[in-house]
């Protein structure tokens, strides 16, 4: 029987031990051998050189039971593994086993063969042995090796059900424990019990608050599907938690789209965790969107002052490339572009040219050089099909962004026409079409977008948002935005949208409240311009003028919020 595909060395990473000897290291010193045992490792080498690896295998394990030698088991083992029978690799690593009953690499060797074999229901015994011959030290490192080994077994439940009956003597253990929660907390989840992986979970972190284990489960969990995930790292928050684990709560608030309360996160880490450097890219990064630009600069600048000293890396390159660009776009911001462009000079990743290459065109439009920028981008290579789209993404951006909408929808329309059903590009044109106050063509361009790929919630929102701005058919326009909502509820730019449709019906107060969270979420001059006309509808005249000059300290250049103002005459 042909091996399944699989790590066969899941195991062999938890301790130093575990590493096999090599090939060559699998003969015994010459001195060690008789005569008849040399003639038996020569052939065997002769014959697997030789293309016949199963005569090899058969004089490799005759040896191995004459001399009592692990190398010769260990072999006869590689040399079915690597003809991909695995019955024979498993005989011999269990004649291995049997032969050294103490050995872990034979044991080893065993199980995860079986796992090869998908034979799960017979891993229970090596792994129960593979667990109690970890060292102390390191038991809680095998356990947590246990979910990646059985990854790719086909019968998820029976996987779980295994595991589970192995680790029912750790799962009261202080020490083991929480690992042991965890690792059963996965099993459970990769089998669709999340259910059950929400229990262990909480299993584990009531044996110890302070393990990560648990609370790298529950993030995994976090989401609207798994709402009682949450708590449990909010617990663990609450006491001394590791930065990283904390970073990876800020990651889930940011994959959610619950910017505010990601960026008070990041405040506490980078005050409890100074020293921490990804808190402060983060930081960084989040404060350049909201235009906070002083004190993105100082975070920014914070970040590099960490990272610079660290061990070079395609990490550490990176998240230099990443602070280098977002100080670019602060300096633009500030229309500072000399600096602007300092900054991107520092950047030396040849995977960052696009970026670079973009954010250099957008400069040289800026300063009245379009033409120029247009070229620059032209100019990249178109080495594969990714590429040519990235340029393509990025010339159109940047004749959006300097309201050349006619030329980017005719570019636009080019590339749709090569790849009609390309969801992405439908979605953009249809953007342009707007722009260009060509509402039936957006119209059918988000509806052919909709019909292609039913949970593209953009289209949805677009579209409603778009019948909302006109004041046409607001029924079916909210429809279509609570339908968007309906893929990503916490997205604040498309409860945005249903807010502002709510105002177009008359709903003013639900449209405020549904509009101050959307702003309270994710600060936006957009969403700002509208919670302010709300507010100004219903008489709250003060706090509407307060909206809107926050809006215009994020992004004193929206459209909406200056044709806002000067719709309602309003001078700030």
């Amino acid at each position: 029987m042909a091996l399944a595909t699989g790590s066969l060395h899941a195991f062999a990473q938890t301790t130093p031990e575990a590493a096999a000897p090599s090939a060559s290291e699998a003969v015994p010193a010459q001195s060690a051998m008789n005569g008849e045992l040399f003639y038996i490792v020569l052939l065997g080498e002769l014959n697997a050189a030789g293309g016949e690896p199963g005569i090899a295998y058969q004089l490799y394990l005759e040896g191995a039971r004459k001399a009592d030698d692990p190398r010769l088991y260990q072999r006869a083992v590689e040399i079915a593994l690597q003809s991909r029978s695995g019955e024979a690799a498993l005989q011999a690593a269990r004649a291995w086993s049997k032969a050294e009953p103490a050995s872990r690499d034979a044991n080893r060797y065993v199980l995860q063969i079986l796992l090869a074999l998908n034979r799960v229901a017979d891993t229970a015994e090596p792994l129960k042995t593979e667990l109690a011959m970890a060292p102390d030290a390191d038991r809680s490192a095998a356990i947590n090796a246990i979910p990646p080994a059985y990854a790719q077994i086909s019968d998820k439940k029976l996987a779980a059900t295994v595991v589970e009956q192995v680790l029912g003597s750790y799962l009261a253990d202080p020490l083991n424990g929480p690992a042991a929660w965890t690792t059963l907390g996965r099993m459970r989840l990769a089998a669709g019990d999340t259910s059950g992986a929400l229990e262990a979970a909480r299993s584990g972190q009531t044996l110890s608050a302070a393990a990560p284990g648990p609370v790298q489960l529950a993030l995994e969990m976090m989401g609207p599907k798994v709402p009682l995930a949450e708590p449990l790292v909010l617990h663990y928050l609450s006491g001394q938690p590791l930065p990283e684990l904390r970073m990876g709560y800020v990651r889930v608030l940011l994959e959610a789209q619950r910017y505010g309360e990601a960026m008070q996160q990041l405040s506490l880490l980078t005050s409890q965790n100074p020293e921490f450097p990804d808190a402060w890219l983060v930081q960084g990064s989040l404060q350049v969107q909201e235009n906070q630009l002083n004190a993105a600069e100082i975070s920014l600048k914070r970040f590099i002052t960490l990272a610079e000293p660290l061990a070079a890396g395609e990490g550490r390159s990176r998240g230099l490339s990443a602070a280098y660009m977002a100080l670019s776009q602060v300096a633009e911001n500030r229309k500072d572009y000399p600096a602007a462009a300092a900054w991107l000079q520092k950047i030396d990743n040849a995977d960052e040219l696009l970026a670079v290459q973009t954010r250099r065109a957008s400069l040289l439009a800026k300063q009245g050089k379009l033409a120029e920028g247009r070229a620059l981008l032209q100019s990249l290579p178109e080495r594969t099909p990714a590429e040519i789209r990235m340029k393509l993404t990025a010339e159109v951006q940047l004749l959006r962004d300097n309201k050349q909408y006619q030329t980017a929808y005719d570019l636009m329309a080019k590339a749709v026409a090569e790849h009609p059903e390309d969801a992405d590009l439908l979605y953009d044109q249809a953007m342009l079409a707007e722009k260009l106050d060509k509402m039936d063509d957006m119209e059918r361009l988000l509806r052919k977008l909709i019909a292609l790929k039913p949970d593209y919630h953009h289209a949805y929102n677009a579209l409603g948002y778009s019948l909302a701005e006109r004041n046409v058919r607001l029924p079916e326009a909210r429809d279509l935005i609570r339908k968007a909502l309906e893929f990503v509820p916490n997205d604040p730019f498309i409860a945005d949208s249903l807010g502002w449709v709510e105002f177009r019906m008359g709903n003013n107060d639900e449209a405020l409240r549904v509009l101050d969270g959307a702003f309270k979420a994710k600060p936006d001059a957009e969403i700002a311009a509208h919670l302010g006309e709300v507010l100004w509808t219903l008489g709250q005249r003060e706090r509407a003028t307060s909206i809107w000059k926050e809006g215009l300290q994020i992004n004193s250049d929206n459209e909406t919020l200056l044709a806002t103002l000067k719709r309602l005459q309003v001078k700030l």
